[in-house]
């Protein structure tokens, strides 16, 4: 059963912190409380708003409890029960008006104008999905932390993409190039699958990850860190409350350096201002 946390006490410390470094910082804008486990937020450019995951439950069980809300970009709720009936939802990701998300054994497809689910894939011996991605032609990349997989699905069809990546969670695809939270590791995949190992010694596991526009990353870990990851692989904490608040699957507004995470077991999403990038 997960922690319920005082609103009122998340409140009071997320208001009381800036967490600032040589190179950037992190400044609180606002917090939507009372929602149930959030794991995931992915910005929409197109309507100027959030897609939130809620696990509501347990997140590795298939109890029917899980959803998708809609926040306004102030954080306003604009539907909390957007669409019901998901198992453990957590990574999305959206490729022209259909949205995907990682639930748990499956990838589910919404169609966006409608809310309603298109299709629920089952993944062959999925265990445990957690992220989603979409290349420029709409091939899916999702990865399953439990058992070291990444999955492809191109045209309906699915297959395992990578073998034996440790704990793979947060995925981008940029480029051409897939990025991979691996572990304490971010690596690169090219369309060899040639690997390069961006950045390592992240404190947890990476869970969340979003390119900035001058090529670093922005990354989150799970127990409550946030890291800006240069380009040349410096780390750099910007937030550390490992024991006090979950930081999970980051959303980032490119155009406003807004980044929206969501705290899991405290259940809320807080945005940032993410400062001289």
């Amino acid at each position: 059963m997960f922690v319920q946390k005082s609103i009122t006490l998340l409140t009071t410390f997320a208001l009381s912190i800036t967490f600032v470094n040589a190179q950037s910082s992190l400044n609180k804008i606002w917090e939507t409380p009372q929602l149930p486990v959030p794991e995931s937020v992915l910005y929409s450019e197109k309507e100027d708003q959030l897609f939130v995951s809620l696990i509501d439950g347990e997140g590795n069980k298939k109890d029917g409890k899980g959803g998708i809300a809609i926040l306004g970009t102030d954080g306003s709720i604009k539907n909390k029960t957007w669409v019901e009936g998901l198992h453990a939802p957590k990574g999305l990701a959206r490729y022209k008006n259909v949205l995907f998300v990682a639930d748990l054994t499956a990838l589910v497809s919404i169609d966006i104008p409608s809310g309603k689910i298109l299709n629920t894939l089952e993944i062959d011996s999925a265990v445990f999905l957690n992220d989603v991605t979409v290349d420029a032609k709409g091939v899916v990349f999702i990865s399953d932390t439990r058992t070291n997989k990444i999955h492809r699905i191109k045209d309906g069809k699915q297959e395992v993409y990578l073998r034996d990546v440790k704990g793979p969670n947060g995925l981008k695809w940029i480029n051409k190039n897939l990025y991979v939270l691996a572990s304490t590791e971010l690596i690169k995949v090219d369309e060899k699958k040639r690997i390069t190992v961006l950045a390592k010694g992240l404190e947890k596991s990476g869970d969340g990850l979003e390119q900035l526009a001058n090529g670093d990353f922005i990354a989150t870990c799970w127990p409550g860190i946030i890291y800006h990851i240069k380009a040349n692989g410096e780390l750099h904490k910007l937030q550390d409350v490992q024991g006090q608040m979950n930081t999970a699957d980051l959303g980032y507004n490119p155009k406003t350096g807004i980044i929206y995470i969501p705290t899991f077991n405290q259940n809320s999403v807080i945005a940032y201002k993410l400062s001289d990038r």
